[in-house]
This record gives C-alpha cells, structure tokens and sequence, in this order.
C-alpha cells in the first residue's frame, strides 16, 4: 500500500512507436505505474526507417506494449491497437489505432483525457481526419518539433511531416509540445540507468533486454548519457508541472510549448517507482 493515498487526475492514452528507440517503453512503465493516471488505450505507430524496414514493426509495438503490461499486471487495463506502417495520406483509411483513439474521447469520464504522442503523429492525424469532432474533447501532449519551428530538423516531426502539419493545423486542439529542446533535458547516466534497469525487479530487467538489444545503424555512437525524452509528457499527466516551464504560443491561446522540463522529479520517480513496484511484486509472491 502506498504511503501517502494519490488520487486519479488523467485518463490517458499512450501513443508511440514502441518498436523502436526503448526509451518509449521506459514512458510506457512510467505511465502505467503513476497512480495519478488511468491509461485507457495504447496505439502503435510506425518506426523511422533508421530502425530496419519498418513493415511490420507498428504490430510489433503492439506486441511489445502488451507484453510489458503483462509483466506490469496491466493487462486488461487499456485496450492495445496497432496502425499502419505507413505514414499519414490524407485520406480516411482503415487504422485500427486511430479507431481506438476515437473511441476514448467518445467514452467520456470525469477524468480529462490526454493524449501522450511521444513519437510520429500518424495515428493522431488518421483519427482527427475520420472524426473532426474529437478535436475539442481531449489534450494533446506531444513530443515532437522543435521551439526553431515545426519543420525543425527532429526526429519524431521527420518521420510524418504530413502527420504533424495535419495535427498542428487544426485550431480546436489543446497541445502541450515537448519540444526537442525540452526533452532533451531529460537525462540518465548509462551507468545509473544500466544499475537501475538489471536491479529494479522483473520490469528494469525486461526493459535492460530491449536496451541492449536494440539494432541501431552504425553510423550512431553512444555517450555515458541516455535521453529518456518519451517520459517528459509525465509533468502534465501522472506527476505535476509546477517545477517545469510552459509558455503559450502566439499562434493560439490552446497551444503551449515546454521550455524546461524537471528532469530530476521525472527520473528520480521512474527508478522509485521501479523499486516499489520490485517490493509489491515480492510482497504479492510472498503472500
């Protein structure tokens, strides 16, 4: 039992490209273990090419987050879609994500709903597109682009272009960005992070496996430091904000971009909440 009782503040569904970059299934367990969230959906989107011929892999994020649910006892929790492995076209198509996304705004509960994109906004886009209406019903909390200017040189913008450009368009939605500037802020040693992850009870080990087995190109080098910029979205959603920085955009009063992000509260409750969900495991066990 916790120690201090947290209330529920946010339905939340989680968007991202789970089958590449691991630092997204990091938020995935973040999200899933704050007590302040109620998670109600998880949709994969496609990967960067950077990742391998990226056919295939949408379905493979799926698999991956159920997997991790399981592992978390959240299986049942949130309803776990796959899009399509192809970038947004403009057109209505058949998108089991975008659905699922639209059929969380419609299930309207006394909680907000915030809609945690930490990689391309294809899935966003496809459910924007089929039901215009949602756009006012829920926030969008967005990883992604650049205080330079949306078509910035960032990953996740570059991935869908079309995607983000559709999104950012539409006037009646609320969007957080986290911006590249911001969360890149959010850092872990490798060293803390690899200490963390192999003693941090069966959920760091599974996510230590995807870690170091991931398949990058060789051109990418690693540093002693780990960016864990997918679980900057937290200050708005399962923790709070007042310890970080957002200024509202000129283009509109529903539009606000993070200029500071308190990494420190971010990463030190992830490692905390790995080691108290390691005791509540053994203590289950136990009993």
């Amino acid at each position: 039992m916790s120690m201090i009782s947290i209330a529920a503040k946010s339905r939340v569904v989680l968007d991202n490209d789970w089958a590449g970059d691991p630092d997204g299934l990091v938020g995935l367990a973040h999200h899933a273990m704050a007590p302040a969230n109620r998670i109600v959906a998880i949709t994969s989107s496609l990967t960067n090419p950077m990742f391998g011929p990226p056919a295939g892999k949408a379905q493979a994020g799926a698999e991956l987050a159920l997997e991790l649910m399981d592992i978390l006892d959240r299986r049942g929790h949130a309803t776990v879609q796959a899009g399509p492995d192809s970038a947004f076209t403009g057109r209505i198509r058949k998108n089991p994500a975008a659905q699922a996304i639209i059929e969380a705004v419609r299930d309207e509960g006394e909680l907000p709903l915030t809609l945690v994109c930490a990689g391309p906004l294809t899935n966003v886009a496809d459910a924007l597109l089929e039901e215009p209406g949602i756009a006012s019903r829920f926030k969008l909390a967005w990883v992604g682009g650049s205080s330079k200017g949306l078509d910035h040189d960032e990953y996740n913008y570059f991935t869908d272009p079309m995607a983000a450009q559709f999104v950012f368009a539409n006037q009646q939605l609320e969007i957080d960005q986290f911006p590249l500037e911001a969360y890149q802020q959010v850092v872990i040693s490798v060293a803390e992070l690899d200490e963390a992850l192999k003693g941090g009870s069966r959920v760091g080990r599974w996510l230590w496996d995807h870690f170091h087995g991931l398949e990058v190109p060789d051109f990418i080098k690693f540093g002693p430091l780990w960016c864990l910029g997918d679980s900057a979205p937290l200050v708005v959603t399962g923790l709070e904000e007042v310890t970080s920085r957002f200024d509202t955009t000129s283009a509109s009063p529903r539009r606000r971009m993070c200029q500071h992000v308190d990494a420190r509260l971010i990463v030190a409750d992830f490692l905390a909440s790995l080691r108290l969900h390691a005791q509540r495991h053994s203590a289950t066990t136990a009993g």
